[in-house]
């Protein structure tokens, strides 16, 4: 299917931008604004939408129909978010009986965060609106990877990343994640390349290169993804599966080979997988973030392929999302941290349950740490008030909510009222959560009305949790994690900024008898990289002293080879605490390799932050970045923009 030749944009008449009106929840009459949408929910919505895509490499754009069957109350116009597509026509009607109709196209908002109003003129009894349009540069969910950016280095790859209101950017839709739709799909791509979707997907190639699509439950838009390359798939039972580039694939079989117990745990602690299959999709390494919890079908970044498993708490997170985010859904960005701040609290269970209550607790404190820097940084900026749960998105991109807070201090209030109703309660009512609110979205609101009634009320627990949702920074009563391990490696960083060198080999007396006569054996023992988990690595490197002088830094990467390692939660660390001094410069070439390799937004971002705050350190982020951005997603391309030239 090929579109016809697309007009330009019609441009809305009147002064200002269309006045929006609430947005939506189950209940059509009873509807919270959302402030990063126009839909006007209360009056039209989507119930169900079919797609008919075509994907075009060559032009790098996809032609599409959206093809939306609404409820209607009586509007006299359905309004759409769209944010960088053109659009080509609207018709009224069912496939084969449909009417061209006028549309209006808004003036986008002041700051381009939330796009364009589409308004298209319908009547009170119309249930079908059909869009006719095509993507362009400036559809910010689409990654188009040229053959050097993939593993085949042969084929091309397109991914699509909707979160948190980057759906509109490839589809004409209502972009709002309290209005939940199924959706279907017909996608055209090249006979050699496989389609997948957050959908039912295929195993195999299509000999036309056709497929089609079906997600039966419904979903929040920023949760419909696509994906199209040269991809392979290992089933690894209990309907679990690893999708990838066919040169990573039995990589990603071996890391990700406890997915089958995963799902096991999960089902044990909060009730039942509604979604049927789970697999994952590892993406080339442009994927912005480590994980993406796409229904049916998890997005991963290839980074989590460490060789020893060190990292899949990520793929228990994007698991976890199957109940805290995917069944159940944050009404607005405003309280995302009812997304992933339940679902970091799953993901330690699942951790716990799998490697045990040390391990749990010392990712647990990893977080922790990073977390109470994030407090710190917003405090030095006079920006406590995002350090909210429940935060003030009005007029502001709400990528701003997915930080530490949403998701660590989001975690550690479940912790602390684990602590205060105790594991078996807390378990009942997070069981009940899931079931009373599936396929629905929920505010702070309602979420707290259901904590008291189904929790508080029953235990007789006292519990603050106003105080943790709607003021900044911790409550006094945030449950604290001990974790010995942990001690020791923060002992060896105080060693080693007083000038000691707490790796040092020990020299240990054996006696052995030989001959009939006992003889003294020294035996040397060193301190090798693998004794630590990668976690107490990490909060070594960053308890060092950047002012360490050059000679002992590389005295010290030669010893345990960080800057080579492949585990890249090390390699961001270590690029970091180099960046803050001089070494970076003597290890130039790794951290060129890394950044021109690595899109993940996680990784790459402090270390262009710390580069920037010296001015040859700053040169060089330039210089690298000239040459990374077209490796780069959009979402973190704008991140480091943002970073590099607000010091010019």
């Amino acid at each position: 299917m090929r579109l016809l030749l697309f007009l330009p944009l019609f441009i809305w008449s009147c002064t200002g931008a269309p006045s929006k009106a609430p947005a939506a929840t189950e209940q059509l009459s009873q509807r919270p604004h959302d402030d990063h949408s126009y839909a006007n929910l209360e009056q039209i919505h989507t119930q169900h939408l079919h797609l008919d895509l075509e994907v075009d490499f060559a032009a790098q754009t996809i032609y599409g129909i959206a093809r939306h069957q609404m409820k209607n109350r009586g509007a006299d116009t359905a309004i759409f978010d769209v944010k960088g597509l053109l659009i080509q026509k609207v018709t009224l009607g069912k496939k084969g009986a449909e009417k061209e109709t006028d549309f209006t196209i808004g003036p986008m908002d002041k700051d381009s965060i939330i796009g364009q109003a589409l308004l298209v003129n319908v009547d009170a009894k119309t249930t079908d609106v059909n869009i006719y349009y095509q993507t362009t540069e400036g559809s910010a969910a689409l990654d188009w990877l040229d053959t050097n950016l993939t593993s085949s280095k042969t084929k091309p790859f397109l991914y699509t990343q909707g979160q948190a209101i980057l759906t509109r950017t490839w589809i004409p839709l209502q972009d709002s994640p309290s209005n939940r739709i199924t959706y279907s799909a017909d996608v055209q791509v090249p006979s050699d390349l496989l389609a997948l979707m957050s959908a039912e997907n295929p195993t195999s190639l299509a000999p036309d290169g056709k497929y089609h699509f079906e997600m039966r439950k419904a979903i929040p838009s920023y949760l419909i993804a696509l994906a199209v390359g040269d991809i392979g798939f290992k089933d690894l039972g209990q309907h679990c599966g690893v999708y990838a580039e066919k040169e990573l694939l039995d990589a990603c079989v071996e890391e990700f080979e406890d997915l089958p117990q995963m799902m096991k745990v999960a089902e044990n602690l909060y009730g039942n997988y509604q979604w049927g299959r789970y697999d994952v999709l590892v993406l080339p390494y442009s994927f912005p973030f480590g994980g993406m919890e796409n229904p049916m079908l998890t997005f991963a970044n290839p980074t989590l392929l460490t060789g020893d498993k060190s990292l899949v708490s990520v793929v228990a997170h994007e698991l976890a999302h199957s109940w805290s985010g995917n069944l159940v859904t944050n009404h607005s960005w405003s309280d995302l941290w009812l997304n992933e701040g339940t679902t970091v609290y799953f993901e330690q269970r699942i951790m716990e349950a799998l490697r045990g209550k040390e391990i749990a607790d010392i990712l647990a404190q990893v977080e922790f740490g990073e977390l109470q820097q994030t407090l710190a940084e917003m405090a030095a900026d006079s920006a406590l008030q995002d350090s909210k749960l429940h935060l003030d998105l009005v007029n502001r991109d709400p990528d701003i909510a997915m930080s530490d807070i949403a998701y660590v201090k989001g975690a550690f209030f479940f912790r602390t009222l684990e602590q205060t109703v105790g594991r078996k309660q807390l378990d009942l009512f997070l069981k009940r959560y899931f079931t009373h609110f599936a396929y629905q979205t929920i505010t702070a609101d309602r979420f707290i009305d259901f904590l008291e009634r189904q929790l508080l009320s029953k235990t007789g627990a006292d519990f603050n949790y106003r105080e943790w949702i709607y003021e900044p920074g911790l409550p006094p009563n945030c449950v604290s994690i001990a974790a010995p391990r942990l001690e020791k490696i923060k002992s060896f960083a105080n060693e080693f900024n007083a000038g000691k060198n707490p790796f040092k080999p020990k020299v240990k007396i054996k006696w052995v008898r030989k001959n009939g006569k006992r003889k003294k054996i020294k035996q040397q023992i060193n301190i090798r990289y693998s004794d630590y988990l990668i976690q107490e690595w990490q909060l070594f490197i960053r308890a060092l002293d950047p002012k360490t002088k050059i000679a002992r830094l590389t005295a010290l990467d030669h010893q345990f080879q960080f800057s080579q390692t492949q585990n890249s939660e090390i390699l961001c660390d270590w690029f970091v605490l180099a960046a803050q001094s001089d070494y970076i410069f003597k290890i130039q070439e790794p951290l060129e390799a890394f950044l021109l390799k690595v899109g993940r937004r996680k990784f790459v971002l402090p270390i262009y932050e710390a580069l920037s705050e010296s001015p040859d350190g700053l040169k060089l982020a330039k210089r690298i970045f000239f040459r990374a951005k077209s490796n780069y997603h959009s979402v973190t391309k704008n991140s480091v923009w943002k970073v590099l030239y607000k010091k010019a």
